[in-house]
């Protein structure tokens, strides 16, 4: 359930990234707290900056430790197809290289029995 949520939270950036659309309500649903904060800031950029994301990420998560209602995600994400694009034009925007990436993440039963990603954090590409 945990890694289901983790690889939700991926796919649903990836999905209101094609818009940049910060207000999306998908992103809240495998992501709270810090880690939906990140993420809306992040897509808020996008926007704001007049970019958009193309295609998905690729995740390998792996469940690290587990505590009674929490489990930490360790991850190589892979973002080498999952690009950065000027939304006026459609042209190449991605300026930093893509690739695989060091990702770790926490992931905590809620209130109301939904797991969700809370916090994450991305090390450099190549780092993993």
């Amino acid at each position: 359930m945990a890694i289901d949520a983790y690889v939700g939270m991926w796919n649903d950036m990836a999905v209101a990234g094609e818009t940049a659309d910060w207000r999306n309500p998908v992103l809240a649903r495998h992501a709270t707290g810090i880690a939906l904060t990140t993420i809306t800031r992040g897509m808020y950029s996008h926007h704001a900056n007049g970019l958009v994301s193309k295609g998905r990420p690729k995740n390998s998560p792996r469940a690290r430790t587990a505590k009674l209602g929490k489990i930490m995600i360790e991850d190589c994400g892979d973002s080498t197809n999952w690009l950065l694009y000027r939304a006026d034009t459609g042209a190449l925007a991605d300026e930093e290289p893509d690739g695989r990436r060091h990702i770790n993440a926490v992931v905590e039963k809620q209130v109301d029995g939904v797991w969700r990603v809370t916090e994450f954090g991305i090390r450099e590409p190549g780092s993993c």
